[in-house]
């Protein structure tokens, strides 16, 4: 069985009630969550004060404690990629009243393989709403783009969990990426 395969069938014994599998599928979540984390936290500017491994933890206990009843590996990581954003957006706002505005912290989304290679630096803050308001008309789209730059998953990858083909899940990348572009100048 792999990983994969077996992810799944903790998650499911999880949701079926069985409390200990959470404890077995903490070391194969985390690794990959740690991965994805550190992936996500390169991309953000230097100095910033929220690190991988915190990024990870309070993601895993969001994970752990949402009632979530994830379906598979797929699904799981998918409700990853938006707590971890929830997270960082968070941390953003908290880090914004502390110092009343200044030192807002930035994203930088830099082009996922064969998306664009060139980065966007853009306020976390600013960027969560242009999402959220992106996922009013486009939502596969909004949810595409969140994949690839807060989930850390490839284009490919993102394609398997939103269930469409590889062109479209870079077409949907492209757009989003243009769309909070175009938003936020």
């Amino acid at each position: 069985m792999g990983a994969s395969e077996e992810i799944t069938g903790l998650l499911q014994a999880w949701r079926s009630g069985d409390d200990s599998a959470l404890e077995r599928l903490a070391p194969f979540v985390y690794d990959e969550l740690h991965r994805l984390a550190g992936r996500y936290m390169r991309a953000e500017r230097e100095g910033h004060t929220l690190q991988a491994t915190a990024l990870v933890n309070e993601a895993f206990v969001r994970l752990a404690g949402s009632g979530i009843d994830y379906q598979d590996r797929k699904h799981f990581f998918v409700v990853a990629a938006r707590l971890m954003r929830r997270v960082l957006v968070d941390h953003a706002r908290a880090r914004n009243r502390e110092k009343r505005g200044d030192g807002a912290l930035n994203v930088t989304l830099t082009g996922a393989a064969g998306v664009d290679d060139t980065a966007l630096e853009l306020p976390i803050i600013a960027l969560d709403e242009a999402l959220t308001s992106l996922a009013d008309s486009d939502p596969r789209s909004a949810k595409a783009l969140e994949l690839v730059y807060f989930g850390g998953l490839s284009v490919e990858e993102a394609a398997q969990a939103l269930e469409v083909s590889q062109s479209t899940a870079y077409e949907d990348v492209r757009f989003a990426r243009a769309w909070v572009r175009k938003a936020l100048r």
